[in-house]
Parts: structure tokens; C-alpha cells; sequence
């Protein structure tokens, strides 16, 4: 899993730069600060360099706050840690999620008098066909892959699949057929890559709670920003104590549960509150 303990931030006039170390804080800096020059010079030089790509999830380790490292030593099996925006991340090394988005059911139209003077008409419910078609799509690949079994969960915006029959490396061809095969996400696929291993959300989005707490200050953190980080981690904690994140919906295939993988159903399963019929966030 490729999660760097160690990130410092170096500065060359308004050039700023982050860069990581599995090592130590010296190393991170030192090459921070080697980053941030050559940045700098590359500017100096010539025309803007144009921009590798504007996807969500960079080509780079996730500067992330470790949580909660699950393992041995060099044989870790699993690290939650939180994201950019503040939730918790289960990120396992072995075993295999896959995140399925589904269309976003569209908004009820508003008539201008009714905005104006009466209340607005409930949301219709979402289609059920797109979920329909992604877990045949499931049922269809599992039967024709003998002994392979998947705990399906609905999440907020599409469904999350848990291999539970054995292990699997997050980088390898065989995951990159599966994706491909079961329809996971694009962008997911490629952080799967990125970071060398599988990734599941655990605690709500902050925007989809009830009383949006705002985002966090990014870690690491100045003294400053760590209060800061502490008060919001406070109303976090408050506005997603009554929101769950996924909701399990069947066992696909076989029931035979790898014990590696045991563990790992039992702590996402707590921290997504599943079974709390919450609603999804």
C-alpha cells in the first residue's frame, strides 16, 4: 500500500510544493524544497507548463492522515486513514472492494408559482433498474466464475462490492479484468492502481449531511490549523451521527468467507453502520 507517513510542504518565493517520505520528516522536506526551486526555475524559463490532468484522484500517494494501521509491521492488511475532505477511508491491501457509481436520479421540476407560494413536490423515487442491471451484471460474471461470492451494499450513489471468497493485489491484471468486466468506477480504478490498494469510504460525506460542517483544513496541519481541525472534527462528528454510509443489500455467489477477509467485513460493517437503516450519506 503506498501511504507515506511523512509530507512536508516546501516553498521557492510563491511556489509551493508537497512531497513525502516513507523514511522521515527530513527526507519529505528536503525533497519538498528541491520540488518547490525546480518549480520555480521551470517558471522562470519559459511558458506555464500545462497541467498533467484534472482528475479528482492525482498520480502521486494520497497525502492522507493515517488512522489506524490494521497488521503486522511491512505486513499490513489494511490502514484507515482521512481523506481531503475529511472522512475516514478503509484502505485494504489484499482485499478486494469495487466501487460501482449508478445515474443520479434526475431533480423533480419547479414550477414558478409553486416555488413562490406552495411547497415543492417530493423527490421521485430512484429508478430501480440501473441497481437492476448492475446486479445482474454481477449475478452474470459470478456464475460463470466458479466459487467467487460478493457482499453487495447500496451506497448513496451506486452499489459497493466485498470479495469475500479470498485475496486479491489491487495492481494486477486479474483486478483490472474484474473492474472492467463488473463496470467500477473509472476513477476509482485508477486510485486502486495508484495507491496499490483497494479503497472503501466509511463515514459520510459532510456535504450530505444534515448540518454541513465545511471542509476541513488539509493535514498536515500548522498549530494553528490543528485547533481549527479539532473544532470541525467536533461538528462532524455531530451533523454524521445520524447518517449511515452504505446499507448491504444481498451475498452473491458463494458463501465462503476468506478469513482475511472476516476481519475486514466486521470493521466495515461497524463503521458504515450497516444494518442502522440511517439514511445514506
Amino acid at each position: 500500500m503506498n501511504f507515506p507517513k511523512f509530507w512536508a510542504k516546501g516553498t521557492s518565493g510563491d511556489f509551493i510544493c508537497w512531497r513525502w517520505s516513507f523514511q522521515s520528516l527530513a527526507e519529505a522536506q528536503s525533497l519538498a524544497e528541491q520540488a518547490a526551486r525546480q518549480l520555480a526555475e521551470r517558471f522562470r524559463q519559459g511558458p506555464w507548463p500545462p497541467k498533467a490532468g484534472g482528475d479528482y484522484y492525482p498520480n502521486r500517494p494520497a497525502r492522507e492522515q493515517i488512522l489506524r494501521e490494521i497488521g503486522d509491521g511491512n505486513n499490513l492488511t489494511a490502514v484507515v486513514t482521512r481523506n481531503s475532505y475529511g472522512a475516514q477511508v478503509l484502505n485494504t491491501a489484499r482485499v478486494m472492494f469495487v466501487d460501482i457509481d449508478l445515474p443520479e436520479p434526475p431533480k423533480p421540476r419547479v414550477g414558478l408559482f409553486q416555488s413562490l407560494f406552495g411547497k415543492s413536490k417530493p423527490a421521485p423515487p430512484p429508478d430501480p433498474k440501473p441497481e437492476n442491471d448492475a446486479l445482474m451484471r454481477v449475478e452474470l460474471w459470478t456464475a460463470n466464475n466458479f466459487g467467487w461470492g460478493w457482499r453487495v451494499y447500496r451506497t448513496r450513489s451506486g452499489l459497493r462490492l466485498l470479495a469475500t471468497q479470498g485475496t486479491m493485489e489491487a495492481d494486477s491484471p486479474t483486478t483490472d479484468e474484474i473492474f472492467e468486466a463488473l463496470g467500477a468506477d473509472p476513477l476509482y480504478r485508477k486510485l486502486c492502481k495508484n495507491q496499490k490498494c483497494f479503497r472503501a469510504r466509511l463515514t459520510p460525506k459532510p456535504w450530505r449531511c444534515e448540518d454541513d460542517p465545511g471542509k476541513p483544513p488539509r493535514w498536515p496541519w500548522t498549530e494553528k490549523e490543528e485547533k481549527r481541525f479539532h473544532k470541525w472534527e467536533a461538528e462532524y462528528a455531530e451533523a454524521s451521527a445520524n447518517r449511515a454510509t452504505c446499507a448491504f443489500v444481498r451475498q452473491i455467489g458463494s458463501a465462503t468467507v476468506h478469513p482475511e477477509v472476516q476481519s475486514i467485513i466486521q470493521l466495515h460493517d461497524e463503521a458504515t453502520r450497516v444494518g442502522s437503516d440511517l439514511p445514506l450519506a
